[in-house]
C-alpha cells in the first residue's frame, strides 16, 4: 500500500503556515519586566549562525599563515573586515564529517549528520545546533529561535532553512523582511476570545489528522510507516508552536526600535537591500529580547544579481580564471563588506541592559563548502563577546587536518555558557581556540 501524504501535507501547510513560522523561532519581551532587577543580573547570551552557501576563493580569501591579523594582515577577500580585525577569528583545518553533498553548504552545517547514511532511508537529518541551544536558553522568550532564509537556496542544499528539529525535520525559514517585521512587531487585533477560539480550532484539526493517521498505521508497509512518522513529527512541531503562542498570547509584542524601518508591502528590493533590512531586524530581535538564537541561510544568487554579476553561483564556483576569477574575488569582498556592516550594527546597538549587543553575542559565519566542491577545510569565522576566553583577532591553524567541525561547535557553546558535553560527531573541544 502506498501512503499519499502530499495532499494532506499541502492542506496542513496551507492551514498552519501562519502558526508554524512564528513559533519555531524564539524569544520575546519577557525581559522587559525584568529590566528593573539589580544591575548584577546575568546578561543573556545570544547566538547568530550565518550560512554562506558556496564557499570562497581559496588563493585570495583564506590566510596561509597563523597569527594575529594585526601582524600577518588580512587577505584581499577579508579586507573589508579590517576595522574589526581585533574582534574576528578564522579557524582552519575544520571539516564537517557529516557533509557529503558538494552542493549543500548548509544542510548539515549545524547538524553534522550523514543524511544519506541511514539504512532504508534516503535522507534523514538530526537536530541542528541552534535548536540544542534554544532548548537551553529559549524558554523565557517569545520565540525559542528564529530561522531566516533568503529567497534563493543556491549552494545551501535541501532544507527550508539552516535549522532542523530534534527529529531531523526541516524548520521553515522566514524569507523576507516584511514577514520577519510582522513576526517581531506586528500587533494582533484579535480579542482574547477570538484568539482562544482560533487556537482551539487548530488543535482540533491537528488532533483529528493525528487520530486518522494512527488508525491507518497498522495497514502500512515499513517504508510507509517511516514516512508517516516523519509526517507526525511535523505535526508535533506545529503543536509545540501552538503551545508557545498560547504561552505568550497575553503578552504584547514590543514596539520596533525607532531606527528599524518597516518594509513596505510590494516594494521591489534587490538582494542586497533585502539583506541589509534583514540584518537590522536580526539585531532588533536581539535588542528587544524577542529571541536569543537566530540562523540565517544567506542567499547567493540574488546578491550576485545585485552586484551586476549575470552568472549563477554554481557556475561561479567552477574554473577560477579570467573574468570569472575576478567576479569570484569581488563576491568575496562584497560578502565581507556586508558582514562588516552587520558587526557595526551589533557594536552600536545597546541591549535591554544598556550594554553593546556585540558584547553578549556569538556570531558564526561559514559553510560546509570551502571552494568549488571542496568539503575539507570549510570556512569558519566567529566574532562577538559572548565567550570571554575565546581567542580573537587571529587566524588559527589547527594541528590536525579534518578536525571535526562538531568539536568547533562544542567549544564555542561551552565557552559561551551552554551546558553540553558533546554534539553530533564531536570527539572533544579545541584547546587552541581558548586562552589558557
Amino acid at each position: 500500500m502506498s501512503l499519499h501524504l502530499y495532499n494532506r501535507r499541502t492542506v496542513l501547510k496551507a492551514g498552519a503556515t501562519s502558526l508554524a513560522l512564528p513559533f519555531m523561532e524564539s524569544l520575546g519581551m519577557a525581559q522587559v519586566a525584568k529590566v528593573a532587577k539589580a544591575a548584577t543580573a546575568a546578561v543573556p547570551k545570544r547566538f547568530l549562525f550565518i550560512g554562506c552557501g558556496y564557499g570562497f576563493t581559496t588563493h585570495s580569501f583564506f590566510p596561509t599563515k597563523a597569527g594575529k591579523f594585526s601582524e600577518i594582515g588580512l587577505t584581499p577577500g577579508l579586507e573589508p573586515l579590517d576595522r574589526h580585525k581585533d574582534d574576528i577569528t578564522m579557524v582552519s583545518n575544520l571539516t564537517n564529517l557529516g557533509a557529503r553533498n558538494p552542493h549543500a553548504g548548509s544542510t548539515t552545517y549545524l547538524t553534522g549528520a550523514d543524511v544519506g547514511g541511514t539504512r532504508r532511508r534516503k535522507f534523514i537529518n538530526s537536530i541542528s545546533l541552534d535548536q540544542v541551544i534554544a532548548k537551553n536558553i529559549g524558554q523565557d522568550t517569545r520565540f525559542s529561535s528564529l530561522a531566516l532564509c533568503g529567497e534563493d537556496a543556491s549552494g545551501h542544499g535541501p532544507g527550508l532553512s539552516m535549522s532542523w528539529s530534534d527529529k531531523g525535520n526541516p524548520i521553515p525559514g522566514i524569507k523576507n523582511p516584511l514577514s520577519l517585521y510582522h513576526e517581531l512587531f506586528g500587533q494582533s487585533k484579535e480579542s482574547s476570545a477570538e484568539r482562544e477560539y482560533r487556537l482551539s480550532q487548530k488543535r482540533s484539526i491537528l488532533d483529528a489528522v493525528v487520530a486518522e493517521l494512527k488508525f491507518s498505521k497498522k495497514k502500512l508497509s515499513k517504508t510507509d510507516q517511516d514516512k508517516l512518522e516523519d509526517y507526525l513529527q511535523s505535526i508535533r512541531q506545529i503543536e509545540q508552536s501552538i503551545s508557545k503562542e498560547v504561552e505568550w498570547a497575553n503578552t504584547p509584542k514590543p514596539n520596533a526600535p525607532p531606527n528599524v524601518p518597516l518594509p513596505k508591502p510590494g516594494d521591489s528590493m534587490d538582494g542586497v537591500q533585502s539583506l541589509k533590512i534583514l540584518q537590522q531586524l536580526m539585531v532588533a530581535a536581539f535588542q528587544t529580547d524577542s529571541t536569543r538564537v537566530i540562523t540565517y541561510r544567506q542567499p547567493v544568487d540574488s546578491l550576485l544579481k545585485s552586484w551586476g554579476m549575470n552568472i549563477g553561483s554554481h557556475t561561479l564556483s567552477h574554473r577560477y580564471s579570467g573574468a570569472r576569477a575576478e567576479m569570484s574575488r569581488l563576491r568575496d569582498f562584497k560578502s565581507m563588506e556586508l558582514f562588516a556592516g552587520l558587526i557595526d550594527l551589533f557594536k552600536k546597538t545597546p541591549d535591554t541592559n544598556g550594554q553593546s549587543l556585540f558584547d553578549s553575542t556569538l556570531i558564526s559565519y561559514g559553510s560546509n563548502i570551502r571552494m568549488g566542491h571542496g568539503l575539507k577545510g570549510c570556512p569558519s569565522i566567529y566574532t562577538g563577546g559572548a565567550a570571554a576566553k575565546l581567542k580573537t583577532g587571529e587566524h588559527i591553524i589547527l594541528p590536525e587536518e579534518d578536525t571535526p567541525l562538531a568539536n568547533y561547535w562544542l567549544t564555542l557553546c561551552q565557552q559561551s555558557g551552554i551546558e553540553m558535553d558533546s554534539f553530533s560527531h564531536s570527539t572533544g573541544t579545541i584547546s587552541e581556540l581558548v586562552h589558557s
